[in-house]
């Protein structure tokens, strides 16, 4: 039986979204396509009718969920008041729930080190994203320039990957909320000097 188009791309859009919650949470070696698709209810061969392999899925699952993650966060800030932009940014990304939510929240505070170690295709999505997120975010940091808010955005969005990384490391729930905030503060503070 033949499906429509529209099937066929519904289906892959399922499967990317799965995928991108599943890589967060379990990494790259911890998702295993054929329990994938068992999830999904399809079968292990019709991924091929999707996708070339797994690392074409990694890529695009990444891409997704940085572009996802991205449009929740600048929503929370672009509804922020005027001139506390920048605290909604810090603040959205260091809650204690984003933190506790790897399968839903930032794929680089997830998966840095892992993409760090795939093929440049992979590597590129997700800097291809990144980018864009950067540029978008830099109008709400202080800056003489452009360039300058673009060149603290990137610093800034690195360290709170890594900062958020270490957290969910943490196991202490109120040694985990103590450290948040103190990068709460610390991130603040560095962006608008």
């Amino acid at each position: 039986m033949r499906y429509p188009a529209e099937h066929k791309e519904e289906t892959r859009e399922r499967i990317v979204q799965a995928a991108a919650r599943r890589f967060r949470s379990r990494g790259n070696k911890g998702t295993v396509i054929g329990d994938l698709m068992r999830d999904l209810h399809l079968t292990h061969g019709g991924f091929y009718r999707h996708f070339g392999s797994k690392e074409e899925l990694f890529a695009e699952a990444l891409e997704h969920s940085l572009e996802q993650f991205a449009s929740k966060v600048l929503s929370k800030v672009e509804n922020a008041p005027q001139g506390s932009q920048l605290k909604a940014l810090i603040d959205s990304y260091f809650d204690v729930e984003h933190c506790e939510n790897a399968a839903g929240g930032c794929p680089v505070a997830a998966l840095a080190t892992e993409i760090a170690r795939h093929p440049p295709k992979a590597r590129a999505a997700l800097l291809r994203v990144l980018k864009n997120h950067i540029a978008r975010v830099a109008k709400y940091i202080p800056g003489a320039t452009e360039e300058a808010r673009e060149r603290k955005a990137r610093v800034l969005f690195s360290g709170m990957a890594g900062t958020l990384t270490l957290a969910r490391v943490i196991v202490d729930k109120l040694d985990r909320r103590r450290f948040l905030d103190d990068a709460k503060k610390f991130y603040f503070d560095a962006a608008r000097q």
